[in-house]
């Protein structure tokens, strides 16, 4: 399977088997490791490299002794060993548990025949490394193994800090140098056609399980490439999930659901880190099964498990600046998709005025996110970007578009003290005189913090007898619930 080359099996010139085809699932990564494989043969020792720690998933961060130079420069043979035995067209065609078990096969037989001392946790910790470099992210994964992280915010080689429990501290993480940490980020954006180098310096992607990543090279980085990933869960949060959490009330999901099931224009707005594209996630749970839905984003993450489904994502423009396609294509083009509803996942500028023009033209239950603070700022920056656009529209003409078109605006708000919670159910009525009028059906009210911090709060209903969206709800048949719901909110 692996052919060696050398008298001793292992050469130690550090050449690099010729450049991988690209067949099967593990190429990219080994083709990359190419790339990364030349500036650690060329430096085998740096001073102060600390590099990530092989650790399981579980939240806990065990402290291990700081790793010395002897160890990188160790690591460094070994890897240099590896890649003149290993034959990388072979290794390509493996999947990533066969794949490793041959790298340990062969890194172990390294370490003996070389005569390496090393204790069993060093020579499990150098196996773990290597493997990583060779067939994943190197020491981003341990993080992306943790299922608690829910962001990842890399700030050149030397400083990298995640977000545990709604609180942000820094990781015993480290990349060798900038290289090292370009090269993975090019591994990441070449899995989805994309690049990332000094002539386009700002790229969008995604990992293969879905979490967003955003990377911005040097020279507008100037400490370093800044990686930062939205790690996506395994398990997809839904909206009972969110009571147990308190980010709503029991009847405030139920009030959801029939918001969701009643095909009501719904836009999410939020600040970052709010919740918005989780909460999108969730009322698309309550969409039949039977609809086809199109979903349009910039990164595509949105997870929705009806049969019926249509995924478009943007593309940046090539290397000569041309083939750009961007949200107002997709949005244009999927209203000759025979949609049934359209799923945008972020909305940043020109293109909400075709999402309004999709939600006023049939297209009811679309949704989208916006990120504002308030319900009536979303309004504002929907009318903002509109203008952007170079619309030349009267500003009541744009605010009856708006007011046509949106049924219903969720806020959802993260708080200082790192929780998430839905603010604002809030319905748009209509127009009076040049204002569009909105009516809050629930909102969060914050009545304090106890001794750790915690901010106390509660969900209130507003005491709105009807919505303006009952004759829909009876269209629906959902009448009956959503007049329990709104009178068990009004008791609570």
């Amino acid at each position: 399977m692996f052919g060696k080359r050398g008298n001793d099996g292992f050469g130690k010139g550090g050449s690099i088997s010729p450049p991988v085809q690209t067949p099967a699932p593990a190429a990219a990564p080994v083709a990359a490791i190419e790339r990364q494989a030349a500036p650690v043969l060329a430096e085998p020792a740096r001073e102060a490299m600390p590099v990530t720690r092989a650790q399981p998933s579980p939240p806990p961060v065990r402290k291990k002794a700081a790793r010395t130079e002897d160890y990188y420069d160790t690591k460094s043979q070994v890897f240099s060993a590896l890649i003149d035995t290993i034959d990388l067209s072979q290794l390509a065609k493996l999947d990533n548990e066969s794949a490793r078990e041959e790298i340990r096969d062969i890194v172990n037989d390294i370490i003996t025949i070389k005569n390496f001392a090393m204790s069993i946790s060093e020579q499990e910790e150098l196996l773990e490394d290597i493997c990583n470099d060779v067939l994943g992210y190197g020491p981003l994964e341990p993080l992306l193994a943790r299922d608690d992280i829910a962001d990842i915010m890399v700030n050149g080689a030397g400083q990298t800090f995640i977000e545990v429990g709604g609180k942000t501290i820094e990781s015993e993480v480290r990349f060798r140098d900038n290289a090292q940490l370009l090269s993975i980020c090019q591994r990441i954006v070449s899995q989805v056609g994309r690049r990332v180098d000094e002539s386009s310096p700002i790229c969008d992607a995604r990992l293969p399980d879905g979490s967003r990543v955003n990377v911005i090279a040097p020279p507008l980085a100037i400490d370093g490439t800044a990686l930062t990933i939205r790690k996506f869960k395994k398990d997809k949060l839904k909206l009972d999930q969110l009571v147990k959490f308190g980010a709503i009330t029991p009847e405030g999901a139920v009030l959801l659901q029939i918001i969701g099931r009643v095909r009501c224009n719904v836009v999410i707005s939020g600040g970052t880190g709010s919740g918005k594209t989780t909460l999108l996630n969730c009322l698309t749970g309550y969409i039949d099964l039977d609809e086809r839905v199109i979903t349009c984003e910039d990164t595509a993450e949105l997870q929705l498990q009806q049969p019926h489904v249509v995924r478009l994502e943007t593309r940046p423009p090539n290397i000569e600046g041309e083939g750009e396609i961007t949200m107002r294509d997709l949005i244009k083009n999927c209203l000759r998709m025979r949609p049934e509803r359209i799923i945008v996942g972020e909305v940043r500028g020109p293109e909400v005025f075709d999402l309004l023009q999709a939600m006023n033209t049939g297209h009811d239950g679309s949704m989208g996110t916006i990120h504002a603070n308030t319900p009536r700022e979303c309004l504002a920056r929907m009318e903002s970007m509109i203008a952007m656009g170079g619309f030349t529209l009267p500003a009541k003409t744009v605010r009856e578009i708006i007011a046509g078109s949106i049924d219903v605006i969720i806020q959802a708000a993260r708080l200082r003290d790192g929780s998430r919670r839905i603010t604002h159910i809030s319905e748009v009525i209509g127009m009076e005189g040049d204002v569009i009028i909105t009516q809050d059906l629930m909102r969060y009210e914050i009545e304090g913090e106890d001794a750790n911090g915690k901010i106390i709060g509660r969900h209130k209903s507003t005491g709105i007898g009807r919505p303006h969206f009952w004759d829909r709800a009876r269209y629906f048949n959902e009448d009956k619930r959503l007049a329990a719901t709104l009178d068990a909110m009004e008791k609570d």
